[in-house]
């Protein structure tokens, strides 16, 4: 298995820079080709307005989301003209209620989708939206950056957050052509269960599958010495040094997540290093 088809999601060009270089880095290592989709979003809420005023508003407002997907994809074609990749970049429309589907469409023939950290300068509302689609939906994993994107490397030093649930399990799978590549991966297995099927051994069955496909691996055991499972989680990327985090993504339900918060939430908030998501 290879990474053969990768998609990016554009919808500000103040901030498609990092993210347009990592996408067209990660498509040029693997010698994939690169699906750009530059969304313009119309935010018009119509029942929030007065008669009359709705149709008006919704016309100027499409017209204004129609504008910046053509200034994005314009641009993003500027830019990728010059590379020496294979790509494609297509420029669309769509509310904040219609995203899922049509991000969803596209991402579910893709092997990977690059996206930007949702929280911080420069993001908004549908930033989140796009991710959750992509992994939902679209049912593809996604690599998420952080604001400085992708770094100097990817994928030498990697820690795979380890829980035994299903949603890890899947992200490992579905990130084994980089788990292969790398030079070290280490299994991160926080505050382990006692009576989980693993007590006696966590993380050895998942090191013994990775070993198998040619994955040196090593585990480590850590106890959640701070409030939130992301921060230790973190705190041992930076002690790894490592460049990537792999993890399941939504174990709990996503208005669970939003409401109360969740590893996820928190790793899409607070994270510095490149996170490969999957459910």
């Amino acid at each position: 298995m290879a990474y053969k088809s990768l998609m990016t999601v554009l919808t500000n060009a103040e901030a498609m820079e990092a993210t347009l270089s990592a996408a067209v880095e990660l498509a040029r290592h693997e010698d994939a080709h690169l699906e750009v989709l530059c969304l313009g979003i119309d935010r018009t809420q119509a029942g929030y307005y007065y008669a009359g005023a709705a149709i008006v508003l919704q016309q100027e407002m499409l017209e204004r989301a129609e504008e910046d997907a053509r200034k994005l994809d314009a641009k993003v074609q500027e830019v990728l003209g010059r590379e020496d990749i294979r790509w494609s970049s297509e420029a669309a429309v769509a509310q904040l209620g219609g995203l899922n589907g049509l991000v969803a469409v596209r991402a579910r023939f893709n092997d990977m989708v690059i996206l930007p950290k949702p929280f911080g300068e420069h993001r908004s509302q549908e930033d989140e939206a796009i991710i959750e689609a992509a992994i939902f939906e679209g049912q593809t994993p996604v690599l998420v950056l952080p604001e400085g994107g992708l770094g100097a490397r990817i994928g030498s030093r990697v820690v795979v957050a380890w829980n035994e649930s299903s949603e890890a399990l899947n992200a490992v799978r579905q990130a084994l052509p980089l788990l292969r590549s790398a030079d070290s991966v280490n299994i991160a297995v926080v505050d382990p269960s006692r009576h989980g099927p693993e007590r006696s051994d966590p993380g050895g069955p998942l090191s013994q599958m990775l070993a198998r496909h040619g994955v040196r691996t090593e585990v480590s055991v850590l106890a959640k010495t701070l409030p939130k499972v992301s921060e230790v989680l973190l705190r041992h990327v930076h002690d790894q040094e490592a460049d990537l985090l792999v993890m399941g993504a939504y174990g709990h339900s996503r208005f669970r997540e939003a409401i109360l918060g969740g590893a996820t939430r928190a790793m899409l908030e607070q994270t510095d290093v490149p996170v490969f998501m999957a459910h």
